[in-house]
């Protein structure tokens, strides 16, 4: 009989946390056997605990104050699941003051605020594990951080947000508008009332951070991140894409090119036969590309109550485990650092600007149907040295506008933006046109 307990107060009695809390109960004979003592939720605060989460707790354990929580000698781990920036920021640094250790799976505070929560943590001794912040059930911070610890990795490429991935497989399977599958993803409860953070790249880019910030030791602003969301991708672009032999994806990329990171998240391109092109609906993947190892795959369901509820109890046993093995001064062992490297070691790469990547691009433009426009065009490239791979042009109609839709070689993005701007204004051209990255498999995973 296992006697031993950890004691865990949880801050956010929300999806996640319910999540968590259900996950505790319904293993908690395997967990303990796993970890050699038994781990208790002790306390939750939320600021609605009359609401039932279908789940058995006591009454007695709720509260609506977290500092209850953080100032309760009992408790050896505070978990933060409300979501947010500034108050959760707070409660974790004052989690940490009171020498607790902390799980959470808060992609934008780590994002934001990443750095300042590790160095409190490792001055105070106590650990920092978020497991549950990117990709939900898929345990990628941990494969980062040990799995692949022996590697260098050069690149990383992800799909990291479930509801643009179901909108566009939507689209792509279905030929539909994006404003059709939006409602339908909100009313599935796959998309949120204000979709703008997954639809528009947000969320993608803090979990790039994060992701990044364990690959290459760089820490990396949001706003050096160029994040840009499929609101504007259409049914044409996804089936002119298909011609030339590619799927749509709205991509998470960090790479190492020539000493510097490149950081981006956009709607990209991809070759049908590439594993990624086949992750489709809600599903998350995540690519690392490693000198040693070569190409992996991380897959499974990016969200969800039961997936991070997961994901973040496995950071309790990871902790748990630690404590148990204590050294002799009384100071909890800690095996791995934060970010997965000794703090002062890290080797910060420059940031390389939006403008400076290369890649290859397919470029829509509606233009009048006459000769000489399509020499017109390529000549603007051209001057730009922008090369042109191949041509789709469609047939005559008697009127109106016709698409011209090209895919590069390999071009530089200032030298395609200063392009595309000069041949927006020609007076062939009847609105700007639609650009979109193509990463080939050189690139993806």
């Amino acid at each position: 009989m296992i006697k031993k307990a950890i004691h865990v107060g949880l801050i956010g009695f929300g999806t996640v946390g319910t999540g968590m809390a259900a996950v505790l109960i319904e293993h908690a004979e395997l967990i303990a056997r796993r970890v050699g003592a038994k781990i208790l939720l002790t306390q939750i605060a939320d600021v609605d605990i009359k609401r039932s989460r279908g789940i058995k707790i006591k009454n007695n354990i709720l509260t609506t104050d977290p500092y209850d929580i953080i100032r309760n000698p009992k408790n050896d781990i505070v978990v933060e699941l409300i979501g947010g920036i500034d108050i959760p920021y707070k409660l974790i640094l004052d989690a940490i003051a009171h020498g607790k250790h902390v799980v959470t799976a808060n992609k934008a505070l780590l994002a934001t605020h990443g750095e300042a929560i590790f160095k409190a943590a490792e001055k105070a001794g106590v650990e920092v594990l978020f497991e549950g912040a990117v990709g939900g059930g898929i345990p990628i911070i941990r494969a980062i951080k040990e799995g692949l610890s022996a590697d260098k990795i050069v690149g990383l490429f992800g799909i990291l947000n479930g509801t643009s991935n179901y909108i566009l497989t939507k689209m792509s399977a279905e030929g539909r508008d994006f404003s059709e599958v939006l409602k339908e993803a909100q009313s599935l409860g796959y998309a949120e009332a204000n979709p703008k953070l997954d639809v528009g790249g947000g969320d993608s880019a803090h979990k790039l951070a994060i992701l990044a910030l364990l690959a290459f030791g760089t820490p990396i602003s949001i706003d050096d991140i160029f994040t840009e969301g499929i609101d504007k991708i259409s049914p044409q672009d996804i089936a002119f894409a298909s011609e030339f032999g590619y799927t749509m994806k709205l991509l998470a990329i960090a790479k190492e090119v020539a000493g510097k990171l490149e950081a981006r998240v956009h709607p990209t391109m991809i070759p049908k036969d590439e594993i990624l092109a086949k992750v489709n609906g809600v599903f998350n993947a995540i690519g690392i590309l490693g000198k040693s190892v070569g190409e992996t795959l991380f897959y499974g369901r990016g969200a969800g109550a039961m997936p991070t509820g997961s994901a973040v109890v496995s950071d309790l046993i990871a902790i748990a485990r630690n404590i148990l093995n204590q050294s002799h001064d009384d100071k909890p062992h800690r095996s791995l650092p934060a970010t997965g490297m000794i703090s002062g070691e890290r080797v910060v790469l420059p940031i390389k600007p939006m403008s400076e990547i290369e890649s290859r691009y397919y470029l829509r433009f509606m233009v009048e149907d006459f000769p000489g426009v399509l020499s017109k065009i390529s000549g603007v490239l051209g001057r730009h040295h922008i090369g042109i791979a191949s041509v789709i042009q469609q047939g005559r109609k008697e009127a109106g506008a016709v698409p011209l839709v090209m895919m590069t070689h390999k071009a530089r993005e200032k030298d395609v933006q200063m392009a595309l701007q000069k041949i927006n204004q020609s007076d062939c051209v009847y609105k700007n046109a639609v650009l979109i990255r193509v990463e080939d498999k050189e690139g993806a995973i």
